[in-house]
């Protein structure tokens, strides 16, 4: 069905960021499991149980706003995984593939955060006020993410990568 309106859009977009939060749920663990740093695997397991949280609020939305998801694959999130999935192959386990993986997920919580920032938008301007109120929680918690991935990258990561 081709998006012509406004509801078919914010539809797509929220049936794409599903997607794309459930391609998470399996790529969190792999990448918690490749991490040698116990604070960043912690992050990573921690961000995994916000993410299955995310997904239960879309869920909530679908139920509370009579919107029916359509079945598509996020192409942009498959990327990012497999992006990463290729750096946990190529680079030895260490600092250097943690500082990868927080990149790799910094990446991922961009994508997130630029997706929820116009599905709260489009929620805004369809009247859609729990939705959208639903969708900013999952904002906030896509931005603590990155900010707490930054300073893991700061504070500790880049200080083992570079032998200090």
């Amino acid at each position: 069905m081709p998006t012509k309106t406004l509801k078919d859009l914010f539809i797509h977009s929220l049936s794409d960021i599903y997607s794309a939060e459930k391609q998470m749920t399996k790529s969190l663990p792999k990448m918690a499991r490749a991490s040698s740093s116990p604070d960043l695997r912690a992050a990573f397991e921690k961000h995994l149980e916000e993410t299955l949280g995310q997904v239960q609020r879309i869920d909530q939305i679908v139920e509370t706003s009579e919107v029916k998801l359509k079945r598509v694959k996020c192409v942009a999130m498959e990327g990012l995984v497999e992006e990463g999935q290729e750096q946990i192959e190529e680079i030895e386990k260490g600092p250097v593939l943690d500082t990868a993986l927080i990149a790799a997920a910094q990446k991922v919580e961009h994508y997130e955060i630029a997706s929820y920032s116009s599905l709260i938008a489009l929620a805004r301007q369809l009247g859609e006020t729990g939705a959208a109120k639903l969708l900013a929680e999952t904002l906030k918690e896509e931005k603590a993410t990155d900010e707490a991935l930054s300073l893991l990258a700061e504070e500790k990561v880049a200080a083992e990568a570079m032998g200090k």
